[in-house]
């Protein structure tokens, strides 16, 4: 699904100084895997991020995503594949601070070409088990519960995809604990799940192991045994075109 083959990116620093943040990158993700991306600050893991994504484009070499070469393609039409192909979490949730737990996970679906979007959000946030906080603020949520929100507006568009940049970063075990279990259950349930960390105790939930250091991948290994994320409120999260259902 995922093909990064020779990627490099180059960067101009203030006074025309080049450095180079990613130096020959080659990584193929199948569909369905659960990896960590790991390294220092610096390694280059958040730009390679930023080009799985979309968001920026490699200086040279090659990326396909489901056996299509995104280098051609324009920016609406990378706007487009994005929204409707990958779903963002980010550390700091990113989220609207005056607007609701519902219309922040319903602001991807603005951008949607879907026929229909009648109750995405809802049925998003109830796979977080969030379905008693629709109406609640950020300010009102707790730092768990925000990045739970985060996970649903990244869901909300059904993407192929999700990447998790540093999603445990701002929270307290536990919450970390919940996080990692809805990560986990969507992996179970079939999405593409790659988690940015520097943390080798989050990387130990992935099932893959992808180590980053100078811009350059020096490690690529299965994990034999990931660990299991313990969290007493797991939803059981199911893929159902077009929307997510939840199974009791």
């Amino acid at each position: 699904m995922i093909e990064l083959e020779g990627i490099h990116k180059t960067y101009t620093r203030p006074g025309g100084e080049a450095v180079e943040a990613l130096a020959g990158v080659s990584i193929a993700i199948a569909r369905g895997e659960l990896v960590a991306v790991v390294g220092a600050s610096g390694s280059g893991k958040s730009t390679l991020m930023n080009v799985v994504g979309l968001l920026d484009a490699p200086t040279r070499g090659r990326y396909r995503l489901d056996a299509r070469d995104v280098s051609g393609l324009g920016v609406d039409e990378l706007a487009r594949l994005r929204n409707r192909s990958i779903g963002f979490v980010f550390q700091a949730f990113h989220l609207l601070p005056r607007t609701s737990a519902l219309e922040n996970v319903e602001l991807p679906l603005l951008y949607s070409d879907r026929a229909s979007i009648a109750g995405l959000g809802r049925a998003a946030l109830e796979a977080v088990g969030l379905t008693d906080r629709l109406h609640h603020t950020p300010s009102e949520l707790s730092g768990g519960q925000q990045q739970r929100v985060a996970i649903a507006r990244a869901l909300v568009n059904d993407p192929d995809v999700i990447l998790a940049d540093e999603p445990t970063g701002n929270l307290d075990a536990g919450s970390a604990g919940e996080v990692l279990a809805i990560l986990q259950g969507l992996h179970r349930a079939g999405r593409t799940i790659v988690v940015v960390t520097h943390d080798p105790a989050v990387a130990a939930h992935c099932d893959r192991i992808v180590r980053l250091e100078g811009g350059r991948v020096v490690s690529d290994a299965r994990n034999a045994t990931p660990i299991r994320a313990a969290s007493p409120s797991e939803p059981r999260l199911v893929v159902d075109e077009p929307a997510l259902q939840v199974t009791p």
